[in-house]
């Protein structure tokens, strides 16, 4: 796999090792997949709120050479999916979803890791993204992944529930980063 923004090797293809479980792979999201990843969006981001993330807003950002779809799939099963905007600065991490039945295996970790990885590859380090405020376990997942918040934005979803914004800097040390990448020997 190779991250398009620079056409250098993807995190997999480098002397690092992602950390999710087998029978799980991470894998580029196809066009084919767009309606169920709107679906997934709908079900375990959206809830609540009119749907924003679409088929047709999924299909561009798998067609975007600036943006990554990533999938963990299991056999055909797409478990979770994430989606990351790329910058020259900044990259933005659009949505982030994981099944019920798969969750609490890494999987959700192991594709932020590698947007992040692509990122840094890239030469794109600050991590940006935004997250339902009342979403706690959310915010604990990615203050554990190291993102700082830098504050709330009240109404930011369609003006139903404000949005806590986070950024990280991919630049710092990943070792203090419980579960992280490893290097390879």
């Amino acid at each position: 796999m190779t991250c398009r923004k620079s056409s250098t090797p993807s995190p997999d293809a480098r002397s690092t090792v992602p950390r999710i479980p087998h029978p799980y792979r991470l894998a580029p999201a196809r066009i084919g997949d767009a309606a169920l990843l709107a679906a997934m969006s709908q079900a375990h981001i959206e809830s609540g709120l009119k749907p924003a993330w679409g088929a047709a807003r999924i299909r561009w950002h798998v067609r975007d050479a600036d943006s990554v779809v990533l999938t963990s799939r299991s056999g055909v099963t797409i478990a979770g999916f994430a989606i990351m905007r790329y910058g020259d600065d900044v990259a933005h991490l659009n949505l982030l979803a994981v099944a019920p039945t798969h969750r609490r295996r890494g999987l959700a970790r192991a594709l932020v890791q590698w947007l992040e990885e692509s990122a840094l590859t890239a030469g794109t380090f600050i991590i940006g993204l935004e997250l339902r405020a009342g979403n706690e376990a959310a915010r604990a997942f990615y203050r554990a992944l190291g993102y700082r918040e830098l504050g709330q934005i009240p109404g930011y979803y369609q003006g139903v529930e404000s949005a806590i914004r986070m950024v990280r800097d991919v630049r710092g040390e990943r070792a203090n980063i419980p579960g992280s990448w490893q290097q390879t020997p």
